[in-house]
């Protein structure tokens, strides 16, 4: 990923509030591939396991105090982030999903190269008047993006038909290859779960443990499943805002890993992956599963149809928010071990194909690219002090 020969190198600040899930893994990749390449990466963040590990991988990571949905703090995280530019000095700014887009447009205001990549629309998470506000800012602060970065087209023209005008551009999610890959299932499964029936069908959901993510959803299904498909296991990894719910709710049956540092050996033990979301802008965890060569069972949200080779949709897309269709599917494929494995190897194929973290990265070089060797547009402009 290389930008030019310019001496020093572009200093690029990444801004993300999440520091867990599919954001955070984002973020990581998008700084090991720019400091490979030589950039001066900083990233502001809260104090968490990414910034730790961010740090290992040689960025600079300022510690950004910020909630995860806007609230009387926001004025504060701002003029925090107002501070913590002037001091870094960017030549380009990167800022990832709602919360670090909403706040750091506020602090720099067009007059530096800005991308924003919602990872999914901020007023698809609230509704009433939340979602309107949320819909008039993204409106609003759209001219203080030069660029905005979805995921999947879906995402985009969720985005243009919400009437939100900018430069889109659309870098498909990737995953890298090295390290989600196929194992032996047994082998895998004996070390995770070694009381685990060896033969007990296991399926695995991975994401975190809230609304969007739809783990409710799967619960209501999963009584229809285990009536279909005695002895079957599910596994929900990872944590969250709603695991005291649904762990009062779960059956016997599911089990809860809780928050994992690698999700690679659930994928390579399940012989299904579940992801039940009700909004997403291309999940990882679809694209993670099917590169360890598993089959999925995904809702057909943005970036569900484009994550899958068309000729897994008749049997892995479900409508979201609907227990019977995903305990139908699940069903379906619990009982067809020839499927599943074929299912697998096709996934597997697509993703290699299409959804390598590398190319990704180069993706997002050719924006940086573009941005920098062209002045900041006369509406973008505008003095931080305006």
């Amino acid at each position: 990923m290389h930008l030019s020969a310019t001496d020093p190198p572009p200093r690029v600040l990444h801004l993300t509030q999440p520091v867990d899930g599919g954001v955070a893994r984002v973020v990581t990749e998008l700084a090991r591939a720019q400091l490979t390449a030589g950039l001066r990466v900083t990233v502001a963040c809260p104090r968490s396991a990414l910034a730790t590990e961010l740090g290992a991988l040689g960025a600079e990571v300022h510690a950004w105090s910020a909630t995860r949905a806007p609230g009387p703090t926001l004025v504060r995280e701002v003029r925090l982030l107002t501070r913590l530019i002037e001091d870094v000095r960017p030549d380009l700014v990167h800022a990832h999903s709602a919360k670090a887009g909403l706040a750091g447009r506020l602090a720099v205001r067009g007059r530096i190269p800005t991308v924003f990549q919602p990872h999914a629309w901020s007023f698809e998470a609230v509704g009433g008047a939340m979602a309107a506000l949320a819909l008039n800012w993204e409106r609003r602060s759209a001219r203080w993006a030069a660029r905005v970065v979805c995921v999947s087209e879906a995402e985009r023209l969720t985005g243009v038909r919400a009437g939100i005008h900018g430069r889109y551009t659309v870098i498909p999610n990737g995953i890298d290859p090295e390290r989600f890959h196929p194992a032996a299932v047994g082998t895998v499964r004996a070390g995770l779960l070694p009381d685990l029936d060896p033969a007990a069908p296991l399926v695995v959901c991975v994401g975190r443990l809230c609304r969007q993510k739809g783990q409710d959803v799967l619960l209501r299904a999963w009584a229809t499943v285990t009536e279909q498909v005695p002895g079957a296991r599910l596994v929900l990894v990872g944590d969250g805002p709603d695991g005291g719910p649904l762990r009062a709710r779960a059956p016997k049956s599911v089990l809860f890993a809780g928050a994992v540092a690698d999700a690679a050996p659930w994928y390579q033990a399940a012989d299904l992956v579940v992801l039940p979301s009700r909004w997403e802008g291309m999940a990882l965890a679809p694209l993670e599963a099917m590169a360890c060569g598993r089959p999925v069972v995904v809702t057909e949200v943005d970036g569900a149809r484009e994550s899958l080779p068309p000729s897994l949709a008749p049997h892995c897309l479900v409508p979201p928010r609907d227990p019977a269709r995903l305990a139908a599917a699940v069903t379906e494929l619990l009982r067809d071990p020839l499927l599943r494995e074929s299912l697998g190897h096709q996934g597997r194929r697509h993703v290699l194909s299409t959804h390598d973290v590398r190319h990704t990265a180069e993706a997002v070089a050719e924006v940086y690219r573009d941005l920098l060797a062209h002045p900041v547009p006369s509406e973008y402009r505008e003095s931080i002090h305006s």
